[in-house]
């Protein structure tokens, strides 16, 4: 069922939203300072090529004060319209039936779009 949701995801907007992830992430790495959060949209980008059957958890080790900056910076410059973005199409998704596994999935996305740093896909 995992790899049938993830083709049906792929054939509706999952692919398009994958690549628009790597291309802002190859976007954000081409600065120094940038790299760091060209990595976090390479994360969200291999999520949103794949989403069922991966899991997002908190790393094991404690990344410090560094990831908390990060997270914040991320929050203003663009990820609360990442998550606002995901958020919106997991609530259209789950008015039908139909949908609700993809809204899960968007839901999923919401989380790991607030706050990336300090987190990994399992």
């Amino acid at each position: 069922m995992k790899i049938l949701g993830n083709i049906i995801w792929l054939i509706f907007g999952g692919f398009a939203i994958f690549l628009e992830y790597i291309l802002s992430g190859l976007a954000l790495c081409v600065t120094i300072i940038g790299i760091p959060f060209g990595i976090q949209a390479f994360k969200l980008g291999v999520l949103a090529l794949w989403p069922f059957g991966q899991k997002i958890e908190y790393m094991d080790y404690a990344p410090g004060c560094l990831s908390t900056i990060m997270n914040i910076l991320w929050l203003i410059i663009g990820g609360i319209w990442i998550a606002l973005t995901h958020l919106l199409f997991g609530i259209l998704l789950f008015i039908t039936i139909i949908g609700i596994p993809w809204g899960k999935q968007h839901f999923k996305m919401v989380s790991l779009a607030i706050t990336p740093f300090g987190r990994r896909l399992v």
